[in-house]
């Protein structure tokens, strides 16, 4: 396989990141092959303590930067930057051009996203998927709530920040309704 070459200055990588996941990991290895610096955002900044969005934006940061520390990934070719919503997505990509600093080219898989970019004429990059069966926020959060095995699918460092700050009970409580059956 042919090694990748820097193609980019600065590529944004958006997403919810709940929970960061190894997936994730793996994705920022392969775009900082392809550019000398990274733009995370932290996508529904405003959100938490919900069951799709249970983890606050400073501890999804705490979970990059720890993560990035344990991998070996230097903190100075990556900026982690929380956005909150707009519910208005003709304007995101200007939204988010006002938020960060310029950048040449955005990855993502999600197909709004991709179209929204490429109707402003950057370029895409479409990053591979890391297992993404088992590297899914959907699904460790649900694994999470079923009371299944999940650390393994998150960096070591995302999985002792979710314990320390009781994330999975969170979870479960926010799951939770008052509604009574019958």
């Amino acid at each position: 396989m042919p090694e990748a070459v820097v193609q980019f200055k600065r590529i944004v990588f958006p997403g919810r990141f709940q929970p960061v996941h190894k997936g994730h990991i793996e994705v920022i290895r392969w775009l900082l092959e392809r550019s000398n610096e990274l733009a995370i955002v932290i996508g529904s900044a405003q959100k938490s303590h919900m069951v799709d969005n249970p983890f606050t934006a400073g501890e999804r940061i705490l979970m990059f930067i720890e993560s990035l520390k344990e991998e070996g990934i230097s903190r100075e070719r990556v900026l982690i930057v929380p956005v909150q919503d707009i519910e208005y997505n003709s304007i995101w990509v200007s939204y988010l051009e006002s938020l960060l600093p310029p950048f040449d080219g955005v990855a993502s898989r999600n197909p709004l996203v991709v179209r929204l970019f490429k109707e402003r004429g950057y370029p895409v990059l479409i990053p591979p998927m890391f297992m993404r069966g088992d590297y899914s926020g959907k699904r460790i959060r649900e694994r999470m709530l079923n009371g299944q095995e999940w650390k393994s699918l998150v960096p070591e460092p995302v999985a002792k920040i979710i314990d320390k700050i009781g994330g999975v009970q969170r979870l479960v409580n926010v799951s939770m309704t008052d509604e009574v059956e019958g």
